[in-house]
């Protein structure tokens, strides 16, 4: 009998062995955050800012919003996701990898046109926003690229060629449109002279200054630019939480206004 509940109790405690465990908290490692390219000056000022006030730290990395999307589909190790749209938000919920009632939506930004130089004091920018805009890209561009994050993908490119389909220029600049992987990249290519023109994000334009803005697109012409950002479903970070509530507060608002970027706020909780 006490060698029945010998092999009774191997038995059960085998079993307890294959039953798969959480991983541990992760508590003092940095927190890591996937986030929009166009997202980096204000996002490592604001993430400086609660090292200094918590002595908590993060690991940010920047790329496209689809790029990183993916990344977190096939499994990639994150805590936090902030996207520079609600499609590529959507896709990484609707896969079930968010953490249920953490999505929020954290920023506003507006779209501009850059040209490579800082801007003459007093002179008038080229190129207006007006029913023959088409023909004055075609002309100002010459032979050379307009430069804009990849346009069926990337969020920044799909509100470029948005806004230019909206204002009846697409057709004339299509075949001129050199795409980059990220928004961030397409600024560098205005920046460093190899493309005359490009389409980037206001915030984009304001953290570098070898450019000037041409034009400012109407908010009308393309999707509204909002940033989601959410706590994704495998964290096991239990700072990932206090960083992700710290940036929608008042310590973070100063880092993102300074970049240009207007901060949607705790309102918007509970999407």
């Amino acid at each position: 009998m006490r060698l029945t509940r010998r092999i009774v109790a191997a038995l059960v405690l085998g079993t307890l062995a294959l039953v798969p465990t959480a991983p541990p908290a992760r508590a003092g490692e940095p927190v890591v955050v996937f986030a929009a390219a166009s997202l980096k000056n204000a996002l490592d000022a604001a993430s400086a800012a609660w090292t200094k006030e918590t002595g908590k730290t993060a690991r940010i990395s920047y790329a496209g919003s689809n790029a990183l999307a993916k990344q977190i589909e096939a499994g990639a190790p994150a805590d936090l996701f902030i996207s520079a749209d609600q499609a590529w938000m959507d896709y990484v919920e609707q896969a079930g990898l968010l953490e249920p009632d953490s999505r929020f939506d954290l920023l506003r930004n507006a779209l501009v046109l850059i040209a490579a130089g800082p801007q003459n004091p007093g002179s008038d920018p080229r190129i207006a926003l007006a029913p023959d805009l088409g023909t004055t890209l075609s002309r100002v561009l010459g032979g050379g690229k307009l430069a804009m994050a990849t346009i069926d993908a990337v969020p920044a490119g799909k509100y470029g060629k948005a806004a230019l389909e909206k204002l009846g220029a697409w057709d004339a600049v299509k075949g001129q449109v050199a795409q980059a992987e990220n928004v961030r990249a397409a600024l560098l290519l205005v920046a460093r002279g190899e493309a005359p023109l490009g389409i980037v994000y206001a915030t984009d334009a304001a953290a570098d200054p070898s450019v000037h803005v041409e034009a400012t697109f109407p908010s009308d012409s393309h999707p509204p630019i909002v940033y989601p950002a959410a706590l994704l479903k495998d964290s096991h970070n239990p700072d990932a939480a206090a960083l992700l509530t710290y940036l929608r507060g008042p310590g973070a608002r100063g880092a993102f206004e300074r970049q240009g970027f207007t901060v949607i706020g705790a309102q918007s909780a509970g999407r």
